[in-house]
């Protein structure tokens, strides 16, 4: 542990970080300190998953016109569907140490990484960051109005919310995992109690029967369902490059895919029954089904209970954000560390949660994010899995003439693909899922395009060979570089 306790301290100075904080941002995390197991992992993915965001799309496909199950469905496939790419792409955080965001150097070039995949991720993170407290602090004023009588403002609770909640994702990784282990159990209490009160609701629309066949308006009318996979699909797919952000502290592969695979299944399928079943028992009208509580129990230690476990809940989702948000804000500009990166990524949130079309339009947001991410999914896929084969030169990762360099830091090749997949994602159908087919044709003509650019090109030759790999990092290195 000397040498990792030795790189922290020069990590502190050199960001002007403050000790107690993570220090590791772009700079690979020393094998010595990979030691986070899966139950650790499986904690904080599910607390990504099972949260008020996720139940309020839930909620949304109902109230859009789908039948119960129909909502369930589109829910939990999105994000499996999803999950896919999610796990590949962990696998970067596992094997190599480094975050998402600085892997993308290999596909699109030292350069190239800032200004499409870290920029893109930085402005999907402020989204997603004030989605989330806005959900969250929806049902807090509901339920502050409930107990103590008081008329709050939305944004106002939104705003001082989301200051709260920044705080655990400036201290780092080792404070997310603590929250996380303290949310869990908390959150499946909270799930159980809340599915009791609708389940024993005096209303008739509230009984388990008639929730069930709920058939909705449109019933299983696949336009819309491939509209909400598509969504639900926008909003995973995102997050592909922080899946490394979170398991490259994971002390194994098998770690790795037992915590995110069981995860995504329990917790996608929690959030997505809790959140139809309100929405599915009130005829679509309540979207939210912690705005419900107040009007389901007078109980003021239930509602007292729900509210605390609904602060954690949002607390630990936004920690995600804002961690995830900080890594790529540090990719783009390497000399604020991860720290200060950090910060400016919670400030841009704070501001975006006073919004509250975030929540309302959220089709119409992640229809745009998943015009970018899909392609650019596509081509981290393929070129990590079938043209690197999984093997990354970590070093060249670093340095602005190596590997990686391709023309003046661009991968020509992944930038002209990511805005041509940017138009033809707006000509998919929305019936034939466009993030789905966006990212699948994009990856194979990557694929073909490099194949062929590769084999006249000596440039692009060397950075499309499987990367070389280091027991230990040759001394020039040892003190990672930034660019």
């Amino acid at each position: 542990m000397a040498n990792a306790e030795q790189l922290k301290e020069e990590l502190a100075q050199k960001y002007r970080q403050p000790k107690g904080v993570e220090q590791f941002g772009i700079e690979a995390v020393p094998p010595e300190l990979k030691t986070a197991h899966w139950w650790d992992l499986f904690n904080i993915i599910i607390n990504f998953l099972i949260q008020p965001g996720m139940i309020v799309i839930a909620g949304l496909a109902v109230a859009s016109g789908l039948s119960f199950w129909a909502a369930v469905l589109v829910t939990v496939s999105g994000v499996l569907v999803a999950y896919v790419a999610y796990v590949a792409m962990a696998t970067v955080g596992v094997d190599y140490g480094i975050p998402g965001q600085v892997a993308t150097r290999m596909a699109f070039g030292i350069k190239g990484s800032k200004w499409l995949p870290s920029l893109l991720r930085v402005l999907a993170s402020v989204y997603w960051f004030a989605f989330q407290t806005l959900a969250g602090a929806a049902g807090i004023a509901a339920i502050l109005n409930a107990i103590f009588g008081i008329n709050v403002s939305l944004i106002v609770v939104s705003i001082i919310f989301a200051i709260f909640q920044a705080f655990i994702a400036i201290l780092g990784f080792d404070s997310l995992k603590v929250l996380s282990k303290i949310a869990f159990p908390a959150k499946m209490v909270l799930m159980g109690l809340v599915f009791y009160l609708l389940v024993t609701h005096v209303d008739p629309n509230f009984r388990w029967n008639n929730v069930l066949t709920y058939s909705g308006k449109l019933g299983w009318h696949w336009p819309t369902m491939a509209l909400w996979i598509n969504s639900v699909m926008a909003a995973w797919i995102c997050m592909i490059t922080d899946a490394s952000d979170f398991c490259r502290y994971s002390a194994s592969r098998v770690d790795m895919w037992i915590a995110t695979v069981a995860a995504a299944c329990l917790g996608a399928f929690i959030s997505a029954f809790i959140g139809a079943y309100g929405a599915a028992a009130t005829l679509g009208v309540h979207v939210n089904v912690f705005e419900l509580m107040p009007s389901i129990t007078s109980n003021n230690i239930v509602l007292l209970f729900i509210l605390v476990v609904i602060v954690l809940d949002n607390w630990c989702v936004n920690v995600m954000n804002v961690y995830s948000g900080g890594l790529s804000f540090s990719n783009i500009f390497t000399h604020l560390g991860r720290f200060w990166s950090t910060i400016l990524i919670a400030t841009g949130g704070v501001l975006l949660s006073a919004v509250p079309s975030v929540v309302n339009q959220f089709t119409d947001y992640m229809g745009v994010m998943g015009n970018f991410f899909a392609p650019i999914a596509g081509i981290l896929l393929v070129d990590y899995l079938f043209i690197k084969k999984t093997y990354v030169d970590v070093v060249a990762l670093f340095k602005p003439d190596g590997a990686y360099r391709y023309t003046n830091g661009f991968n020509m090749v992944a930038v002209v693909l990511t805005v041509l997949g940017f138009i033809f994602y707006l000509l998919v159908p929305e019936a034939w899922i466009k993030n789905l087919i966006t990212m699948v044709v994009v990856g194979a003509v990557y694929y073909v395009v490099m194949k062929i650019i590769a084999s006249n090109d000596e440039t692009y030759s060397e950075a499309a060979r499987p990367g070389k790999q280091y027991d230990v990092v040759p001394e020039e290195d040892a003190e990672t570089p930034t660019v």
